[in-house]
């Protein structure tokens, strides 16, 4: 079962702890609408990252049920900008180390000063941008399924996100100071985070499927040419 410093998940706040619970965000109608925009997909990948689905950007758009809580904290510029699909299952059963979002999914490449290393994730061109381009952005995780605590939610260090990048040798003390969240939810439920925030998740102790819909929103433009990858 997930520890946690917080026992409550709901007294987070997005400011200052960088993660609040939005309970039934979705309807019902929505969130089916939304498990047949994503049909079809393989089940035991651990992510996809998902690009030209149109059927998804109804719910992301800014008026959309998804796209509406980026927009609250982001304004009328907020756009999606990547979009995953984690699918835990008894078979696809991971864990994932503490550890903070550094990079972001671009178009192509440009060489832009204080935007490196560059990597390539699952076909998709991705570059660590300054500290500040992360601050300006949140991530969604909307819940298809049901989170129990013995089904690894997602973990949280609450404030760590204003704590800027974090060496990875300090990770653990960080940790041990804000004090762990464990992110419970139930369908329908949207977790709304700071993109920077540490975060980590256990192998599922009774594993059931666990599917979370993540997306990244931003808002403006990259600088120099660069442009975000986009969905």
């Amino acid at each position: 079962m997930a520890s946690s410093d917080w026992p409550d998940p709901d007294m987070l706040r997005f400011i200052p702890h960088g993660a609040h619970r939005l309970r039934s965000a979705m309807t019902d109608v929505e969130r089916r609408g939304l498990d047949a925009a994503l049909a079809g997909l393989p089940p035991d990948r651990a992510g996809i990252r998902l690009r030209g689905n149109a059927t998804l950007r109804p719910f992301l758009a800014k008026d959309g049920p998804v796209g509406a809580v980026a927009a609250s904290i982001l304004g009328g510029g907020s756009r999606p900008v990547r979009a995953i699909l984690f699918d835990k299952t008894a078979a696809a059963n991971w864990s994932l180390a503490w550890h903070q979002d550094r990079t972001v999914a671009v178009g192509r490449r440009v060489e832009v000063d204080g935007f490196g290393p560059w990597t390539v994730k699952h076909g998709l061109l991705h570059v660590a941008p300054p500290f500040a381009v992360l601050a300006g952005m949140v991530t969604l995780r909307v819940h298809l399924d049901p989170v129990p605590a013995t089904n690894a939610p997602l973990l949280v260090a609450p404030g760590s996100h204003r704590l800027g990048r974090i060496a990875e040798a300090e990770v653990a003390d960080v940790v041990k100071r804000c004090g762990t969240a464990a992110c419970i939810a139930d369908a329908g439920d949207i977790w709304l985070y700071a993109t920077p925030i540490l975060h980590a998740s256990e192998v599922a102790r009774t594993p059931v499927r666990r599917r979370v819909l993540q997306v990244d929103f931003a808002a403006g433009d990259l600088p120099h040419g660069l442009e975000w990858a986009g969905l």
